[in-house]
């Protein structure tokens, strides 16, 4: 049996998003020409911005389209800063992801200083300990919606909120990629830049937006030909745009059977490894009940005692089942998740982290069968780790019973 477990890493194309793609693969007209084609590429283009807006419910001329996710965070908050040229401060979270941290790390070195938001270990951000890092010179707060790593779905409009209430000169920015197209995300007043990227929900890769709440004027962050409204230069993926757009539109037209689907899945994924497997622990928010609102509903992850997460991903890859270890992006490194350590999980057993990622169309037998192939997996990595015999020395009680 093969079972794709990785859609945060990226989804399958839908079939909404592939039948308006490749039309616009035919008819290779550039927006920004006269003729008749290029004609039809520019209303194209100007009707995915309206479809987009409104599954956002936002005006159409806050949407910008970009090359993805990364670029709409790197514009975001490069550009944010420069807004305020006499501040020197921005605030984020310790569970970001890379696409935010190493642009903020960026800005470090250039002169700018950064509070990373502790977070509980579920993976909420307080908002008073939010309120007390603003500083007078704070220009931009990026605070990520749902995780990419543990499914936790933060309070963002709690968030933005307190931020504004102290300084409304602050620009609050959020990385809501893994969040648009999954769970309802209310883009209030408070929010000045949200980001998404198409490939995960549904959509081409190398096609994404970032919204840009009527007032802040951001510098651009390509310079050239001044598409976009002037704001960002490069000949427009029509094909990609337009394949965005339908995607984005057969998500949120289905959203609310498929959040019941897949928090049905994964809360049956969740007990099944839980139960099965000893001393198997989930991370992020709670699954399950009312308390699982606030975990992505495709989302879970775990980690597991006396085993590495790299030996996991590649016994389930033999088996057909595709997950990660931690965020794709960095999947090549050795060192254990910033997310888990954030949380308080201790490097040896960070290290066993395992994310399975579900779609509605998934089944229950699919399921079951993750979760035999998991505890069989599991018990193999077991049976050669020198870690395991030495189980009870693992500093488990330290973080899970607090």
């Amino acid at each position: 049996m093969f079972v794709y477990c990785d859609n945060a890493a990226t989804t399958p194309i839908c079939r909404p998003a592939l039948d308006a793609m490749l039309p616009w693969l035919e008819n290779y007209g550039n927006a920004s020409s006269m003729y008749k084609m290029a004609r039809e590429a520019k209303t194209a283009l100007e009707d995915a911005r309206e479809a987009v807006a409104g599954c956002l419910n936002v005006p159409p001329e806050t949407i910008y389209f970009t090359s993805g996710g990364t670029e709409s965070i790197n514009w975001a908050i490069k550009s944010g800063v420069l807004r305020h040229p006499g501040r020197k401060h921005i605030i984020t979270s310790a569970i970001e992801h890379h696409a935010v941290q190493h642009t903020v790390q960026f800005l470090e070195s250039q002169g700018y200083e950064a509070a990373y938001l502790p977070v509980d270990k579920h993976g909420f951000v307080s908002a008073d300990d939010l309120r007390a890092a603003i500083r007078p010179d704070t220009a931009l707060v990026s605070v990520m919606t749902a995780n990419n790593e543990i499914g936790t779905v933060l309070d963002i409009a709690l968030l933005s909120r307190a931020v504004k209430e102290i300084d409304n000169k602050i620009l609050f920015h959020t990385d809501a990629v893994q969040a648009i197209g999954h769970i309802p995300v209310l883009i209030t007043p408070d929010i000045d830049m949200l980001s998404l990227s198409a490939h995960k929900f549904g959509g081409p890769k190398g096609v994404g937006a970032l919204y840009i709440r009527k007032g802040p004027a951001l510098t651009p962050l390509l310079h050239g030909g001044g598409h976009e409204r002037g704001r960002r230069s490069s000949t427009e993926n029509i094909a990609g745009i337009v394949s965005m757009a339908a995607a984005l539109d057969y998500a949120t037209r289905n959203m609310t059977d498929s959040i019941e689907k897949c928090t049905a899945l994964r809360d049956r994924l969740i007990r099944g490894i839980l139960e099965t497997i000893p001393y198997s622990h989930l991370t992020g928010a709670p699954g399950g009940g009312q308390s699982g609102k606030h975990r992505l509903p495709g989302n879970a992850s775990f980690v597991f005692e006396a085993v590495e997460g790299e030996s996991l991903v590649l016994g389930l890859d033999a088996k057909g089942v595709c997950v990660s270890s931690g965020s794709a992006c960095s999947s090549a490194s050795l060192d254990p998740s910033h997310v888990l350590l954030a949380i308080g999980l201790p490097h040896e057993i960070a290290h066993g982290s395992l994310r399975l990622t579900i779609a509605d169309t998934h089944t229950e037998e699919e399921m079951d069968y993750v979760i035999e192939s998991v505890r069989a997996v599991v018990e193999r990595c077991r049976f050669i780790s020198p870690l395991w015999d030495a189980k009870e020395n693992c500093p488990t009680e330290r973080f899970w019973d607090r």
